[in-house]
């Protein structure tokens, strides 16, 4: 049962990396474009704040 729980958890671990490391980092051009097409409404405050402080204030 433990084995199986620590399996668990490395793969969720894995996968949480990778999704980590394929993200672009906050204020690049690229994280700039994939702002712009999400939809305003399904930012949260610090991504807005962030949006504005990077690519809107440059």
């Amino acid at each position: 049962m433990h084995l199986l729980k620590g399996i668990s958890l490395f793969i969720v671990f894995c996968l949480i990396a990778i999704l980590i490391g394929c993200s672009p980092e906050v204020g690049s051009d690229e994280w700039c474009e994939d702002m712009k097409e999400n939809p305003k409404g399904d930012w949260t405050a610090s991504e807005a704040s962030d949006y504005a402080k990077h690519c809107i204030i440059r």
